[in-house]
């Protein structure tokens, strides 16, 4: 069997607020992503879908569980050589395509902060080689690594977040809500580049993302995600196709549809969420690669 590239065992995030409270973000996701698939997580606002993101390329230190990626165990202590490993092979494309640059460095400084740290390149006209050739691929110019993060619009500043991920050659990329800043039309040139890329270095994506139509379209399978729980999770046309678990109908339920005789008989299936009693559940597989949460 082909080992996977990341494998999330039990993950538990908690942040402790006060003496007396402990928000309980992630509780006991497991998971694993192949070399070259997208893995679609989807789930309202609040779920723990950036949680997880941020836990698994340890901006966060997750608070019990196990994450191996790339062979490496990465939860608990890192050695330096592990981290250095980790930083190189895997990155993050944040939600704010602003916020995440800094607006006092040049385009080109801010992508090559990667190259400069783990010193991939031998003259500096090497080092402009690369970043000209990353934002060609990105669909940007090479002049532009002389301009500064506001003179771009929302979709090139997103490109440039692309650009910085890409530039390492990683094998794992993290898509913390990448599109959900952008314009429509834009959101699908952006899709389609990430899409493109994949097919050209062979790399794997965690495409986070409340847009049920975006995730259907980009990913090989999915995991749904409900008040930090993992309800359900399986290929992408299992999961559109035979929904078995409630908040899974209730979410796909109210995806509007463009065709307005269709939308005008769309029927929500509600979800009482204080019905759902998650405590001491278990995954149970109901196909090749489904699973669902059940008591």
């Amino acid at each position: 069997m082909i080992e996977p590239l990341l494998k999330v065992k039990n993950l538990r995030q908690h942040f402790k607020i006060s003496r007396n409270f402990t928000v309980k973000a992630v509780n006991g996701v497991s998971f694993e992503i192949n070399a070259g698939e997208t893995y679609g997580l989807v789930g309202e606002s609040g779920s723990g879908k950036t949680t997880i993101g941020r836990s698994i390329i340890r901006l966060y230190d997750p608070t019990d569980g196990e994450i191996i990626f790339n062979r490496d165990k990465i939860s608990g202590e890192l050695s330096n050589k592990t981290r250095r490993r980790l930083r190189k092979n895997m990155q993050m494309i944040f939600q704010d395509p602003m916020s995440s640059l800094n607006p006092r460095k040049k385009i080109g400084d801010i992508i090559g902060e990667g190259l400069d740290i783990h010193k991939l390149y031998a003259t500096p006209k090497e080092r402009n080689e690369i970043i000209g050739d990353i934002l060609k691929r990105v669909g940007l110019s090479p002049a532009h690594a002389e301009r500064y993060p506001q003179q771009f619009s929302g979709g090139q500043r997103q490109r440039v977040g692309i650009a910085r991920a890409l530039v390492m050659n990683p094998k794992l990329i993290i898509a913390d809500e990448c599109i959900s800043a952008l314009d429509v039309s834009i959101q699908a040139q952006v899709v389609n580049l990430m899409k493109d890329i994949q097919d050209e270095t062979k790399c794997a994506y965690l495409f986070i993302a409340h847009d049920l139509s975006m995730v259907k379209y980009i990913s090989d399978r999915i995991g749904v995600l409900h008040k930090g729980w993992l309800v359900e999770t399986g290929s992408t046309q299992e999961i559109f196709s035979n929904p078995l678990h409630p908040y899974t109908q209730s979410l796909l339920s109210a995806v509007p549809q463009p065709n307005p005789e269709v939308e005008r008989r769309r029927q929500r299936i509600p979800y009482d969420a204080a019905a759902a009693n998650y405590e001491n559940a278990a995954m149970r597989k109901v196909g090749d690669t489904h699973f669902v949460l059940t008591q």
